[in-house]
């Protein structure tokens, strides 16, 4: 449950494992653009890779991770099976086939990516704990789960949750759920950490970052880190903004920072398909 500091760094404790708080997000990566954005993303220092089958880009990251000589056990990699695939079947073809295309035995973390209400939650949580058993998974979670869908997968699910990977920044603050999976030792990851891009014009962020040197992206990386039980996978295909979103470890915001940061919260929302949840549900 601890987050623990080496050489810089910044990891979260849970079930047993160490997970860097910092990883480098892939969504709309593809082709060589996906591989020179690894190869970067690597070469920067980064060693937690998040992917998913809808994002069509496992077979790079697999072709990129295995050609760089970093070893396989010092990368925590996540992938989410999409919706279509939840069944009990669909959860294990599709695995498969993502194993062969990231050429890895094994995948650090499983999630669902988005529930679909077409089928049990128990059976896809059942498949996906039957991999955990047979050493495939290491870990199993969720994504974009509300608090009612966050309960039903803790009363389903053998194995606890690592993560419900959702959309968080200063923006969007979701509370409720990040209450939740404090209570229940679960890791909140934040997906489009920088709000894609519009924490760059806000004044706040622009006048902390220039006390520390540091870009308003930066700054919104680091407010995330500090923050217990939370893990950040900022997505850049551009290498000196790779390099940048990692060089979030040489400072520390105070509380008064923290908190004028969290205040900014305006239930702003950027992913929200027509499939995704009653986010108002608790």
């Amino acid at each position: 449950m601890s987050t623990q500091c080496t050489d810089g760094m910044i990891y979260r404790e849970r079930d047993a494992d160490t997970v860097p708080a910092l990883g480098f997000g892939t969504w709309q990566l593809k082709g060589d653009e996906c591989r020179e954005a690894l190869n970067e993303a690597l070469a920067a220092g980064y060693r937690h890779v998040d992917t998913a089958q809808a994002y069509e880009n496992e077979g790079e990251i697999g072709e990129t991770l295995e050609a760089s000589g970093v070893p396989r056990e010092d990368v925590f990699l996540t992938t989410k099976i999409w919706v279509e695939n939840l069944d009990r079947e669909g959860v294990h073809r599709s695995f498969e086939e993502s194993l062969r295309k990231l050429r890895t035995p094994y995948v650090d973390l499983l999630l669902i990516h988005w529930d679909n209400e077409d089928v049990p939650m128990e059976e896809t949580l059942e498949a996906m704990n039957i991999l955990r058993d047979a050493g495939k998974v290491k870990h199993v979670g969720v994504s974009n789960f509300t608090v009612p869908k966050l309960e039903k997968a803790v009363a389903c699910s053998k194995a606890p949750l690592f993560a419900d990977q959702i959309e968080y920044h200063p923006f969007l603050a979701e509370r409720p759920i990040r209450a939740f999976c404090r209570e229940h030792g679960i890791l909140v990851t934040a997906y489009c950490p920088i709000a894609r891009g519009e924490v760059m014009e806000n004044s706040i962020l622009k006048e902390i970052g220039d006390t520390y040197g540091k870009s308003p992206a930066q700054i919104t990386l680091r407010w995330l880190l500090q923050q217990d039980d939370v893990i950040a996978i900022p997505k850049s295909g551009t290498p000196e903004h790779i390099r940048q979103n990692f060089d979030v470890f040489d400072f520390e915001l105070v509380q008064a920072e923290m908190d004028r940061i969290s205040a900014l919260d305006r239930n702003e929302r950027i992913i929200d398909p027509d499939f995704a949840p009653d986010w108002n549900a608790v």
